[in-house]
């Protein structure tokens, strides 16, 4: 069992996936479907795959952009979106090397040579001016983002350079060149922000919803939690250290993730397009929160493997619990089962200070820390302090 879980074994269970088709395996190998029963067991959701009847007549004939296309989640978005007849599919991103993996998915062969792949920064405008001018998409997918949240404590001027102005690059880019619509890829930690990577995205939201609000058109955000086997995400880390006979390393006892699939995040996204009105941030249903030390216990029993269980303790700025919208929004039902929406207040790109500032301003934006111009804060209670280690054994 350990050799199908960390994607070692062979035939019908292993690695070789159609590259055109969705499957249980993440792009790590491993095989998730046990995982995946076991967690909807916790989550009490049901997984059923949407209707893409419609994101079809969206995106059949269209000229279709996806950044952060060699991503986790930008990855199976474009292996999802080729299905669906795109006249042209352009896979942006910054990273060669997850260009080169992307296409050699995709196709079977990775030349790197025809322009469907674009190699670019959305810190950089002027180039993504001219990728949006050439390529001219019809529908935008912004799936580019810094998503570390530890690292992005540390290092907030990333955050302010990516998250925010890397997502006013690529409003601004398709505003310009005639995108007909755009979604904006967020993450449940924008809902009442207790970190940098929270707040970064949260900004990121209100522009999307100006940039709507300028132009009159769907441009969305799509807000949702883990992403099972994406990378870096808990999954692969948890089986890695299975793999190494542990220990597993949770932050606390009692943390808990809202969590889904990479496809079925990835279908939800698409079907999200088709329902959301210009400026709404849609929240995908995502069952119960699980807790992640129920995670670990599941991918350890199902490894056959005995581990250690440490409590490192929370780090700045995570939460005990996410939530998928704040308590200052509404959150009202679309005609999408799995899809919720709420408005979030919009925030003029004039108003915000420039990429290479980092200013009193800014830090307000950026950091929480009490006062803040944009948000409501949750109170300090939500934010659990860090805890003390603690061991306990895993059979």
């Amino acid at each position: 069992m350990i050799l199908r879980l960390l994607g070692r074994g062979h035939g019908p269970d292993s690695l070789d996936r159609d590259p055109a088709t969705t499957s249980p395996l993440t792009p790590f190998g491993l095989d998730m479907s046990a995982l995946t029963s076991r967690l909807t067991a916790l989550n009490g959701h049901t997984t059923m795959a949407p209707d893409l009847g419609p994101v079809r007549e969206l995106v059949a004939g269209k000229r279709v952009l996806v950044t952060g296309a060699g991503g986790s989640i930008g990855s199976e978005l474009c292996r999802q979106l080729r299905g669906l007849d795109p006249a042209r599919l352009s896979l942006l991103d910054r990273d060669e090397s997850a260009l080169h993996e992307l296409q050699m998915s995709m196709n079977g062969a990775a030349l790197l040579d025809t322009p469907d792949t674009v190699l670019a920064d959305i810190r950089d405008p002027r180039a993504l001016d001219a990728v949006f001018a050439e390529h001219r998409p019809q529908l935008v997918v912004h799936a580019a983002a810094l998503k570390h949240l530890p690292l992005l404590q540390r290092y907030p001027r990333e955050a302010w350079m990516t998250n925010v102005h890397g997502t006013r690059n690529v409003l601004e880019a398709a505003t310009r060149h005639g995108a007909e619509r755009l979604v904006n890829i967020s993450t449940d930690k924008a809902a009442s922000p207790t970190s940098v990577l929270g707040r970064s995205k949260r900004v990121a939201e209100a522009l999307t919803a100006h940039y709507a609000e300028r132009t009159g058109l769907p441009f969305v955000s799509v807000r949702f939690g883990n992403v099972l086997g994406s990378r870096g995400s808990v999954v692969p880390t948890f089986v890695e250290q299975v793999r190494r006979g542990g220990p597993l390393t949770i932050t606390h006892p009692e943390v808990s993730r809202f969590v889904m699939t990479i496809p079925q995040a990835s279908s939800l996204v698409l079907s999200a397009v088709t329902v959301g009105a210009p400026g709404e941030t849609l929240v995908l249903d995502m069952g119960r929160p699980v807790r992640m030390v129920d995670v670990a216990t599941a991918i350890a029993e199902l490894a056959g493997v005995e581990c250690a269980i440490v409590y490192t303790g929370l780090r700045p700025g995570e939460k005990l619990h996410e939530e998928l919208f704040s308590e200052y929004e509404q959150l009202d039902r679309t005609e999408h089962d799995g899809i919720s929406r709420v408005r979030c207040a919009s925030i003029d790109p004039a108003t915000l200070p420039g990429v290479e500032e980092w200013s009193d301003h800014v830090r307000e934006l950026m950091i929480p820390s009490g006062y803040d111009p944009l948000f409501t804060t949750p109170e300090p209670a939500a934010v659990a302090a860090a805890e003390p280690q603690q061991i306990m054994a895993v059979s």
